[in-house]
């Protein structure tokens, strides 16, 4: 069973890949087409979400993490995160995920479970997540270069609001957990 969740998940992903290139591909072949509020908007929804599934997809059955080294993963200097933690306000995207998404606590326990070896799950996850979300990040913001020189101003910057949401947010999001349970590890 778990084999054929495998392949399920990598066809997924292949099909947002072809998806999202396609979609990326029509949008300059009409050439700079104003494009309205709503359209820009959704549009870029749609282009995050389907860029984030490439990666996400692929990361429920398959060790994604590992693509990077180890000392990717490694926080060298916590301070860092913990200030842009804070001036970004990612303790309230935080409170909203808690709120909407994983507020059932059996939600929650799939991330952890409340033991040592729970907390060891929970970095694993977090790895995993961070690289999911890392990926379409540094992709979408190549699209939305693409989409500067290619004169749709107001699809690249939702494109930009909607990445940094999405996809920075849980990237510190991740590495601040990962603090976190480095001072509970080391005790």
């Amino acid at each position: 069973m778990n084999i054929i969740k495998q392949i399920i998940f990598i066809l997924l992903s292949l099909f947002l890949l072809y998806f999202s290139f396609t979609t990326i591909r029509q949008i300059v072949l009409y050439g700079p087409v104003q494009l309205g509020f709503g359209e820009s908007f959704f549009l870029a929804f749609l282009i995050n979400l389907c860029v984030t599934g490439i990666f996400a997809f692929p990361g429920f059955v398959l060790p994604t993490h590992r693509i990077l080294p180890n000392g990717y993963y490694a926080i060298k200097n916590p301070s860092k995160v913990m200030k842009w933690y804070r001036i970004l306000g990612v303790e309230y995207f935080q409170k909203l995920l808690m709120l909407f998404f994983w507020g059932r606590k059996a939600n929650r326990k799939k991330f952890f479970d409340g033991t040592k070896s729970g907390l060891k799950n929970f970095n694993y996850l977090s790895k995993q997540s961070e690289f999911g979300h890392l990926g379409p990040f540094i992709i979408i913001l190549l699209i939305a270069i693409f989409f500067i020189f290619s004169s749709y101003l107001l699809l690249m910057i939702f494109t930009v609001l909607i990445n940094f949401i999405g996809n920075l947010y849980p990237v510190i999001l991740q590495r601040y957990h990962r603090i976190r349970i480095g001072k509970i590890l080391s005790n």
